[in-house]
């Protein structure tokens, strides 16, 4: 496993070891070990998550407020998005800023979304299976969203057309409207 830093030091990509040969491929998804050593703390995952989303379909920017904020551990077992972590922790000096990632079923990349992060991604091919795993439990009323073009943030989408949103993404707010992390 090769871990590659990114423009925002606590959001790490995770790139597996990957065999193959004619028969397929073979790879760890997952070591316990080999992720705290390359975090630099011990993590538990305590769900699962799996959805599958339709092209232009943009799911987020969602995060979960404490006192049960989640990290997220995301990756794609089938086409390819653009996945997106802002730092929403209003003392860093990157809040505010994002880092976006390619993640596909041929790049098996792996983005590591810490606690007091936004997250989203849109579905760059026809349809893409989305796998992730988190460090605590979805609660409803903890739950939040940011507006996916909020001129705050920023975000360079790499998608030509209107983004298909659910209902609670078309009215979320604006990053200085939003609860965020102190």
């Amino acid at each position: 496993m090769q871990v590659k830093e990114t423009a925002i030091s606590d959001v790490k990509i995770i790139e597996p070891l990957v065999f193959g040969d004619d028969r397929g491929f073979f790879f760890e998804s997952f070591n316990q070990k080999k992720f705290d050593d390359a975090i630099g703390r011990s993590v538990e995952f305590v769900q699962d998550n799996h959805s599958k989303s339709a092209r232009g379909v943009l799911r987020g920017l969602h995060y979960q407020l404490n006192p049960n904020p989640q990290g997220k551990l995301v990756r794609v077992v089938q086409g390819e998005v653009f996945d997106v972590a802002v730092d929403i922790r209003r003392s860093s000096s990157t809040f505010g800023k994002w880092v976006g990632v390619h993640l596909s079923e041929e790049n098996k990349r792996q983005l590591w979304i810490p606690e007091g992060f936004a997250h989203g991604f849109i579905v760059l091919s026809e349809t893409a299976e989305f796998l992730y795993k988190t460090t605590d439990y979805w609660y409803k009323d903890l739950e939040r969203s940011i507006i996916w073009n909020c001129p705050h943030i920023a975000v360079q989408w790499p998608y030509g057309g209107e983004p298909i949103l659910s209902p609670k993404d078309l009215i979320a707010p604006h990053l200085n409207d939003a609860d965020v992390f102190e």
